[in-house]
């Protein structure tokens, strides 16, 4: 079994991935593969359904940190509201 992340194999990118799951599922759709090549088509898909996951879920991940590097900062609870420009008496 090949794994998608497996050391030597030409650099995998989601696109790539998605697109050889679309083929494996036209594949496995179209009722002509042996039981032993379903086996393994369907294995690879698995692998590959998992490294699009962790990939997805990298990438969520990093976006949220730049977010928060984003937000402003505040010092008060409710900092972040505009100042009054009333004015006392």
């Amino acid at each position: 079994m090949t794994e998608a992340s497996e050391p030597g194999e030409e650099q995998l990118t989601f696109a790539t991935a998605l697109h050889e799951l679309t083929t494996l599922v036209a594949e496995l759709e179209s009722d002509v593969l042996e039981v032993d090549d379903l086996t393994e088509r369907v294995a690879r898909a698995a692998d590959l359904v998992q490294w699009c996951r962790d990939r997805i879920d990298g990438a969520r991940f990093s976006i949220e940190e730049v977010l928060v590097r984003l937000e402003p900062a505040t010092d008060e609870p409710g900092g972040d509201e505009p100042a009054s420009t009333e004015q006392h008496p």
